[in-house]
């Protein structure tokens, strides 16, 4: 009897994980990073390539940073949600240029000559926010995905929360949709700039 007992046993507790773990929303990954200061860059702006972002430009401030990429079907998504927040500026939105050529599979970067990848970047990033509207004060360009890896991006969108002394309070994984904003991510706002 004993030794039907304990399998039968596993078998249950197997199946509550399991349960479980098809409830969990597969967006929400938590992220090691929240409640610790933002890791630190300087990365080319891509409207000024001679002049460089890092997050230590905005301290003293409550932003955003948003990674993001041309090639990025929910960016595309996203898209029209940060430009309208934009136009109500309540906060600095940085956007972080993603992998723009080595992301997204078309061109084998192993081809592209020394030195032209960065051209090509810029040339495709301006070009997409003038097609369809560009809600950052200014957009860094994490060529390589270094950046990105010290983020723990795993895929874009991605939007961090950052606060007045550099700490990240909140990242969002996948596209901000207007229930997003309204839900989380402004009542974060409101009490960070208390």
């Amino acid at each position: 009897m004993n030794r039907f007992l304990w399998p039968l046993i596993g078998f249950v507790v197997l199946v509550a994980l399991l349960a479980v773990g098809l409830n969990l929303n597969p967006r929400d990954v938590p992220s090691p990073l929240v409640g610790k200061p933002a890791p630190d860059f300087a990365l080319p702006q891509l409207a000024a390539p001679e002049q460089t972002f890092s997050p230590k430009d905005m301290l003293g401030k409550v932003w955003l940073l948003n990674v993001w990429a041309s090639w990025c079907v929910s960016c595309r998504q996203e898209h029209p949600v940060l430009v309208e927040l934009a136009k109500r500026q309540s906060v600095p939105l940085i956007g972080l240029n993603y992998k723009e050529v080595r992301g997204d599979g078309a061109i084998d970067i192993d081809k592209v000559a020394a030195g032209a990848e960065k051209p090509l970047v810029i040339e495709r990033a301006a070009a997409w926010l003038a097609k369809h509207g560009n809600p950052y004060a200014l957009s860094a360009l994490d060529i390589d995905g270094r950046v990105g890896i010290d983020y723990g991006v795993y895929g874009v969108p991605e939007t961090y929360v950052i606060d007045r002394a550099g700490i990240i309070r909140m990242k969002h994984t996948g596209p901000i949709t207007p229930e997003v904003y309204s839900g989380k991510i402004l009542p974060l706002l409101a009490e960070l700039s208390k």
